[in-house]
């Protein structure tokens, strides 16, 4: 028997905003979450802006004694978690605890952290390093700090794929459901790489945008004039369920997750093909796997992040599958040109948004659209504006380093 699966929490933690809430508000309004990095001295960096979580204590969350048990990423986690659990009303008994899971996807580990202790290491010595320090960094503590804080005993594991990161573990999570395995998953992702390690690492990639005179107008996907990426940071958590199982304990229901498709590359080590044969099949998959035609797609949340390449791999992508709908009907934009890249937590805060633009029959555009690139001729990419629409159902892209791609297929609950 394949169980429905529905979404009856949601919570977040973003550059727009310390709820979900506030994030989608930004969002529709078309406003930025981009600003200047503060969170070290970026004054030698050649990209000096980020989307950073501002006004965020960590203490809010976790008791101040077991902090240094965690980096920022598992804070955020545990924050956007606690939001979604309280979302969804979720309060199961012990026995109904072990029909709980927890899966988190994470991009890197505990940077923060992993750069202090090094420096502890190399200055002071080993002796000196914390015991905390492993637990604190590892990827998988993420959903482990998750389970461990509400007593769920399902399957706790982490997604490790780059920027498809948070979509995989939304992906894996509804498998578990369909098929059986648990009731209940807390999914999503979480990211916390501003760091000086990490915009160093991007910097020398040559993946960032330099834009640092307008933080607000540098996130630019689909336009000719993008530059590269915003590093950001953050999480997005859904509480996914067995429909018949939220039914049951009077669960409010935003969307059904009805299709997930997964693919590789199998190609370059940061660039996809460049026929998009990777991103055309995971999103076909997801739409054979959510039993529709393509001309059911209302919407796509792209992976949209600004890259010189991975944007016209995408467009060419959708041409490619859709077809002529790709220009009859079918409505995209990227997010991340208002909250920027959060890595690994993409797939789950722009899960977030791609339900919200359901329930709520609006579709956050893409801003800083002003010259758009040649691939986007005759598609709607939303630009600038957000615009009513009613989505019956929508896609969310997340597309990863390695050739890793995840397509997600959300539904209007009837």
């Amino acid at each position: 028997m394949t169980h429905r699966v529905v979404v009856t929490g949601i919570g977040t933690v973003s550059p727009c905003g310390l709820d979900a809430e506030s994030t989608w508000n930004v969002a529709i309004a078309g406003a930025s979450g981009i600003g200047p990095i503060t969170r070290f001295d970026a004054s030698e960096y050649t990209t000096r802006i980020a989307g950073e979580v501002t006004g965020f204590n960590p203490e809010n969350w976790v008791e101040k004694k077991r902090l240094r048990e965690g980096d920022r990423f598992s804070h955020f986690a545990i924050a956007a978690s606690e939001m979604a659990i309280n979302d969804a009303g979720l309060d199961p008994d012990e026995e109904h605890k072990k029909r709980v899971g927890t899966f988190i996807g994470v991009g890197f580990c505990g940077l923060d952290i992993l750069e202090e202790t090094a420096r502890t290491l190399f200055e002071r010595g080993p002796r000196r390093v914390s015991p905390y320090f492993i637990p604190a960094v590892i990827p998988n503590l993420a959903p482990g700090q998750v389970s461990m804080r509400w007593g769920y005993k399902g399957p706790s594991f982490t997604t490790c794929s780059a920027c498809a990161s948070g979509s995989h573990a939304i992906g894996e999570a509804f498998r578990w459901i369909q098929r059986g395995g648990v009731d209940v998953a807390i999914a999503g992702g979480t990211e916390a790489p501003v760091t000086p390690l990490g915009v160093a690492g991007f910097t020398a990639m040559r993946a960032l945008s330099k834009h640092n005179e307008q933080p607000e107008k540098a996130s630019r996907p689909f336009d000719k004039g993008r530059d590269g990426f915003v590093i950001a940071e953050g999480a997005g958590i859904l509480v996914l369920e067995e429909r018949e199982h939220a039914i049951k304990r009077g669960a409010k229901i935003y969307a059904e997750i009805i299709g997930y498709g997964a693919t590789a590359d199998a190609y370059h080590l940061t660039q996809p093909s460049a026929d998009g044969d990777g991103g055309v099949r995971a999103m076909r998959l997801a739409v054979e796997d959510a039993r529709l035609s393509l001309a059911d797609i209302d919407y796509i949340n792209a992976h949209g992040t600004a890259t010189l390449a991975g944007d016209i791999i995408e467009l060419r992508a959708v041409k490619a599958l859709f077809g002529p709908y790709a220009t009859e009907g079918l409505s995209i934009s990227s997010t991340k040109s208002i909250h920027g890249h959060l890595l690994g937590a993409s797939g789950g805060l722009e899960a977030i948004l791609t339900i919200l633009t359901i329930c709520r029959g609006i579709m956050p555009p893409t801003i800083n659209l002003d010259d758009p690139i040649e691939e986007a001729e005759g598609l709607d990419l939303v630009p600038n504006q957000a615009r009513e629409k009613k989505v019956r159902v929508a896609m969310s892209n997340s597309f990863g380093f390695g050739g890793t791609n995840a397509t997600l297929v959300f539904k209007k609950y009837e």
